[in-house]
């Protein structure tokens, strides 16, 4: 039997390796059969089996290395591998303990630094999540769950773009627990001018409309300042209301009677179909506000300008003279009349003339005032002497 024919027949047996092709001694270390348990040799049977993975550590040349046949063959030292077996556990686990006692200080070294920051990433990571908290909240009605690193109420409510003057429960500064429900809501304000009367008021409604009609206004006709639909926020809104109203407007001897949300009674008046042309006016404010049955008349108004010449009458100073008698009068200075030029309004109203009113005045010539003298010393019992000396005083003048 040659060789190689040896070499095939100890490979067939189990757990054995052989070694063909060597001459000389050889030192071949085989390791021990592996257990494999009752219940796997059917499998191990199945499987195809392979040839033993030697290794050869040459100690010396032998005459195969060299391609001398003279030479001497040196001791040729082989250690087999072991083949690890399908299914066997003792193989994994022999390497697993060759890898831990392969590790070196050196890589102790340098792995004691990067456990120590995994660690610390950890206790990080776990304080975060220690500081996550799940809320739920709830605004106007709708609620939603939410995770927030939030301390209080007021900070949720910051990230969230949430005023905090808006109705919350609970208050702002409540700090924040896991599991929290946090309420935005409550009645809302509304500055409500409802047919020219201003108050404000307060609706839990989200709609225009709504709060109307939970108001009581009626809406038919009515005008509204903002949309039906409009949504009334947590700041609140203002909403101008005119509901509809009868107006009766007597113009040109005719009476108009209207349904309208006029703001004014001017426009009440022109959406009766009436004209205001120039200085007409009705009986009551035109920039008021038209009440229901209200009764308005238009004012027809014409007004003319009239120029007169009037006289200025002149005035009489009076002054006491001794030289005169008493009870004794003398016209030192005849007066004189003078006159102005006066611009009247005349106006008519539903062709009633009213009185005159002056517009403007301008005086044309000035009155020259009278000058009159009376006497006040003794009475004497003629009057020749005293005459003659008046009419002395008069021609000296």
């Amino acid at each position: 039997m040659s060789n190689s024919q040896g070499s095939h027949r100890a490979a067939r047996g189990r757990g054995r390796t052989a070694v063909a092709g060597t001459r000389g001694p050889a030192t071949v270390v085989v390791p021990g059969p592996s257990p494999v348990p009752p219940h796997e040799e059917l499998t191990l049977a199945a499987w195809p089996r392979r040839t033993p993975t030697v290794v050869d550590m040459p100690a010396g040349r032998t005459a195969a290395a060299t391609g001398g046949a003279g030479r001497t063959a040196q001791a040729l030292t082989v250690t087999a591998l072991p083949v690890p077996v399908p299914g066997g556990r003792s193989g994994p686990r022999r390497g697993a303990r060759r890898r831990r006692a392969a590790v070196r200080p050196e890589q102790l070294r340098r792995l004691v630094p990067q456990a120590l920051v995994v660690a610390f990433l950890a206790g990080g990571t776990t304080a975060f999540v220690a500081e996550d908290k799940a809320v739920t909240l709830d605004v106007d009605g709708e609620p939603r769950t939410l995770h927030t690193f939030a301390d209080d109420v007021g900070e949720l409510l910051a990230e969230q773009g949430i005023d905090d003057d808006a109705a919350v429960s609970p208050a702002p500064g409540t700090r924040l627990g896991n599991g929290d429900v946090i309420t935005v809501g409550g009645p809302r304000p509304v500055t409500l001018t409802l047919d020219g009367v201003r108050r404000r008021v307060w609706t839990s409604e989200r709609t225009v409309g709504a709060a109307l009609r939970r108001l009581g206004v009626r809406e038919e006709g009515a005008y509204l300042s903002v949309s039906r639909a409009a949504p009334i926020g947590r700041t609140g809104l203002t909403l101008d209301v005119r509901t509809e109203r009868t107006v009766t407007v007597m113009a040109d001897g005719r009476e108009h009677t209207v349904r309208t949300n006029a703001a004014t009674v001017r426009e009440a008046v022109a959406r009766a179909g009436v004209v205001l042309r120039g200085e007409d006016t009705t009986s009551v404010a035109p920039e008021s506000f038209p009440r229901e049955g209200q009764t308005v008349s238009v004012l027809r108004i014409v007004t003319t300008r009239v120029v007169r010449e009037e006289l200025l009458p002149y005035a009489v100073e009076r002054s006491g003279d001794g030289d005169l008698a008493a009870g004794t009068e003398m016209v030192e200075r005849e007066g004189r009349d003078g006159s102005r030029r006066v611009m009247y309004a005349l106006r008519t109203v539903n062709g009633v003339r009213q009185k005159p009113r002056v517009l403007a005045t301008e005086v044309v010539r000035e009155p020259v005032s009278r000058v009159v003298k009376a006497g006040t010393g003794p009475r004497t019992g003629g009057t020749g002497g005293t005459a003659g000396k008046a009419t002395a005083r008069r021609l000296n003048r």
